[in-house]
């Protein structure tokens, strides 16, 4: 059970905070990790970037879709997406700086949850009108 204070507010919130700190962290590797890192590690940044970016843009819809009287899956997925960006993306970012191993299990983790929120906002989809 969701707790009730999952809102469109908090989806619209959350989803802005994760585009600015997705901008933020891809300038930093840019131009503050582009001599430090190898180009894979690089790739594997820009790959985390770009996921918390989409799903930024994607929560922000879901957010969006709620407040105009979506249906409650819509939660499910915001949280999802949620969970699954904190997972995937920063789990990454952790490996990359912090040879953090042990995150490595983390990431397909936070990927399910991406996929599963994906899933929850065709099902809202397919049951609307």
């Amino acid at each position: 059970m969701l707790p009730t204070s999952v809102s469109a507010r908090l989806l619209m919130s959350t989803a802005a905070a994760y585009g600015l700190v997705a901008v933020l962290l891809g300038a930093f590797a840019a131009h503050g990790l582009k001599d430090v890192l190898s180009a894979s590690s690089l790739a594997s940044w820009q790959t985390g970037v770009t996921y918390q970016m989409t799903h930024a843009l994607v929560l922000l819809v879901t957010g969006i879709w709620l407040r105009q009287g979506g249906p409650g899956l819509l939660k499910v997925a915001g949280v999802l997406f949620v969970t699954g960006v904190l997972a995937f993306s920063g789990s990454i970012y952790g490996l990359v700086l912090l040879q953090a191993t042990w995150l490595g299990p983390v990431t397909p983790l936070g990927g399910l949850c991406l996929i599963a929120g994906w899933g929850c906002l065709l099902v809202a989809a397919i049951r609307s009108d």
